[in-house]
């Protein structure tokens, strides 16, 4: 049987003194749960796995949420066989990275979530940041274990590939350590020089995530996936001085509550996009963020109308400071109609501020306008980014297919006739009204109702039900 050879160092690299040892997977396994492992000591460790099954998704849709994966295809090289705590070998990149003014051009994945461009990194159990022994970017740093012990191809892999100007790298359906494929996590970090256009001009770094379960190995004190010591989301250069922390995580859940507050839980992160700019000289400042979840294109409203569904939007945004101690300005505002918006903040914390955010159409004329936040800190120097929410303000659409809890009228748009049901089954009082509040029909009704319009004038009619001095009310498009 062939056996597979797997070099894992504790460090970035053979410290002077540090030993070698050889020893077989299960002894290395048993000595990680039992916490024995010497940090003195440089691993080699050998393993009877033979023809390992790589989990691939073959995807070939972006995430339907925001749409920031990199379908995974046949342009993608595996970035290191399945494994516990390895890493690759060194990759040359093709571009230039600017990391906080320092450049480089080469780097190592590490299967535990990160990359690093100093030395290659085994640790599983995350630190927070900011930590002078690491210099990584983790887009989830956690005990990732991409080894399948029933060899089903259940547990994913570790892929990458390179553009001229970009890295791209998807931890594909991850488990945890040991071995375990109950619950995956799939994530993608993508590295730029800052022109590729899979990362927003002005930024260099992306993370991204689809379904997020799991937070902790059975080695940093997991219980089936949970608990322990949280999984790390940040960027850390090693200086002490040049870092963000997105947050900790180590419970399942939508749970947060900003960087350095409470651990967060797991399900914030799924269908999230962030992107940083980490190029340039240090300014001891990393400028905040501003995460608006959910939001990956223009949101549209309707204008002149009286239902709130329609003629309102409501969203929420959150601000973190990326530092520690750093307190928040938040400004939001639609330059062309600042009246249309109305804002709630909440801080939780200094460095993070949640800010919901209401656009009412009701007064404002058809067509594209812009909701600008601007996030402002205190740090040295002052550090602001400002993101820009596209509303685009639409007539009342014809077609539009409404529904109230109350009741349910079909078809619409209607020709000749509207059929009305209740949805309680009782009997109520029913109105059409023209859009100047004129009635042009009214009656009471039991459990449905089919209503003539073939004599009404072509436009949209509102439909007003009032059972036991509840008034609901509808609107319907006659053809």
């Amino acid at each position: 049987m062939k056996r597979l050879l797997l070099f894992i160092s504790l460090t970035s690299g053979l410290a002077f003194g540090q030993t070698t040892q050889l020893i077989s997977e299960e002894t290395y396994n048993q000595m990680k749960v039992s916490g024995t492992l010497d940090p003195a000591v440089n691993y080699q460790l050998t393993s009877n796995t033979s023809n390992p099954v790589i989990h691939y998704s073959g995807s070939q849709e972006k995430n339907g949420v925001c749409n920031c994966m990199v379908p995974l295809d046949t342009t993608f090289i595996l970035a290191m066989t399945p494994n516990d705590d390895y890493y690759s070998n060194l990759i040359t990149l093709p571009f230039t990275f600017d990391f906080y003014g320092n450049t480089y051009n080469s780097l190592y994945i590490n299967n535990n979530g990160n990359i690093s461009f100093l030395g290659q990194y085994s640790t599983f159990t995350a630190n927070p940041f900011p930590d002078s022994s690491y210099n990584m970017i983790a887009p989830f740093w956690g005990d990732v274990d991409t080894r399948d012990s029933t060899m089903t191809g259940n547990i994913g892999s570790v892929w990458y590939k390179l553009t001229p100007n970009a890295l791209v790298v998807v931890w594909d359906h991850v488990g945890y350590f040991n071995t375990h494929g109950d619950k995956t996590n799939t994530f993608q970090l993508i590295i730029s020089d800052g022109t590729d256009p899979l990362v927003p001009i002005g930024n260099n770094v992306s993370f991204c995530y689809e379904d997020m379960q799991w937070t902790t190995g059975d080695a940093s004190g997991g219980i089936a996936g949970y608990g322990g010591v949280p999984a790390t989301v940040g960027v850390n250069y090693g200086n002490g001085v040049d870092y963000f922390q997105v947050g900790r995580f180590d419970q399942p859940g939508t749970g947060f509550d900003g960087p350095y507050n409470n651990s967060d839980q797991i399900d914030f992160l799924d269908n999230m996009e962030m992107y940083f700019n980490v190029a340039g000289a240090s300014s001891s400042n990393t400028p905040p963020m501003v995460i608006a979840a959910g939001i990956c294109d223009t949101i549209d409203v309707y204008s002149g109308d009286t239902l709130k569904s329609i003629h309102t939007v409501d969203f929420t945004v959150m601000v973190a400071t990326p530092e520690i101690n750093q307190s928040l300005q938040i400004n939001v505002t639609c330059p062309a109609y600042p009246n249309a918006v109305s804002v709630v903040q909440t801080p939780i914390g200094n460095e993070f501020v949640t800010v919901d955010v209401t656009f009412d159409a009701t007064l404002v004329p058809p067509g594209m306008y812009n909701v600008i936040i601007t996030a402002t800190d205190n740090g040295i120097p002052v550090a602001t980014t400002t993101k820009s929410i596209p509303i685009n303000v639409q007539s009342y659409a014809l077609g539009l297919d409404e529904f109230d809890n109350t009741f349910s009228i079909y078809p619409n748009p209607a020709n000749d006739k509207l059929n009305i049901q209740l949805n309680n089954g009782k009997q109520a009082s029913v109105e059409l009204l023209d859009l100047l509040g004129n009635s042009v029909y009214s009656a009471e009704i039991g459990a449905t109702k089919t209503i003539g319009i073939a004599h009404l004038n072509a436009g949209i009619y509102i439909v007003k039900v009032t059972n036991n001095n509840q008034v609901s009310s509808t609107r319907f498009i006659k053809n």
